[in-house]
């Protein structure tokens, strides 16, 4: 079984207005809203694909019940901890750029966090758990490096998409797979990385210290898999960046659901970096369709 966990989840409220005017009227010219935050976006191109799995996590107030209710009319099994308090709303503006705005989300008590600590008993060898997303305030700092750690010698293949300390700190714990995009990486080791030469050392530092399998997204520059056979590139196909919300969590999710399939790590890699490519020239997720007309086009070479 796979697992998804967002701590944080929210609202993703997408709204498109043709000439916005900072401190005037501006009349809306398209929107949607949609059941967000990284691990929750995970679980959704991963049901595209006929992958099973549960998202977990915390969810309060009408907007967390609008979130479970979005997921269950996917057919997305849910184990949310309810919490008290709203979950956020984030909003995603686009007038000529992108221009997000995320919400705080609501306080988590100790107790949830007991709640939550005790939904985790149920996996076993063999399960995917994914850790995505940023920690709330209220949560410690370390939860991740908690988790991983109670998880590190029972088989359990263990995701990790943090930033930052967040991310150096699962390491010791042998992570499956991380996935830093280029800026979180260089943010990890105090360094400026623009190029995929840039990139190589510092990927493969993360492997060294102890992470299985290291994907570093590029953006138009491509894709890069670390791993201790070799170190792999993953060109993008041609195509229209429409929406970059998500793209990196299409990455995981393509990924995960062709590993549980395949079990071929670069085979994974090939079909994680055609889903990010597909959900960026998407309005939405990548689909299977989607999928099927690029993946010819993203060739993977042995660096």
């Amino acid at each position: 079984m796979i697992y998804t966990c967002t701590l944080n989840p929210s609202i993703d409220y997408f709204i498109e207005v043709e000439d916005f005017k900072l401190g005037g009227l501006n009349r809306i010219d398209k929107e949607i809203k949609v059941p967000g935050g990284k691990g929750i976006n995970v679980s959704r191109v991963l049901n595209r694909f006929g992958v099973e799995n549960k998202a977990l996590g915390f969810t309060g107030g009408f907007t967390g019940q609008y979130i479970m209710d979005c997921l269950t009319e996917e057919d997305i099994s849910t184990d949310f901890v309810k919490v008290d308090g709203d979950s956020r709303i984030n909003i995603k503006l686009r007038s000529g750029r992108e221009t997000e705005m995320n919400g705080r989300g609501p306080e988590i008590s100790e107790h949830a966090l007991r709640t939550f600590m005790s939904k985790l008993e149920v996996l076993e060898a063999g399960d995917i758990l994914v850790l995505s997303g940023s920690i709330p305030d209220s949560l410690p700092k370390t939860l991740y490096e908690l988790i991983i750690k109670k998880f590190s010698e029972m088989d359990i293949k263990v995701v990790v998409d943090a930033t930052g300390q967040q991310l150096l700190h699962v390491l010791p714990y042998h992570p499956f797979l991380i996935k830093p995009n280029h800026v979180e990486l260089g943010e990890v080791f105090d360094v400026r990385i623009q190029t995929v030469e840039d990139a190589i050392p510092y990927g493969q530092k993360l492997v060294d210290r102890g992470a299985e399998n290291v994907i570093v997204s590029m953006g138009e520059k491509g894709n890069l898999l670390f791993t201790k056979m070799g170190i792999y590139y993953a060109n993008i196909p041609e195509g229209q960046l429409k929406n970059s919300v998500g793209a990196g969590d299409s990455v995981v999710a393509g990924f995960i659901a062709s590993y549980v399939k395949q079990g071929d790590i670069v085979k994974a890699f090939q079909f994680g970096a055609t889903a990010g490519s597909a959900s960026a020239y998407a309005e939405g997720f990548c689909t299977p369709e989607t999928i099927d007309e690029l993946i010819d086009q993203v060739q993977i070479t042995e660096l």
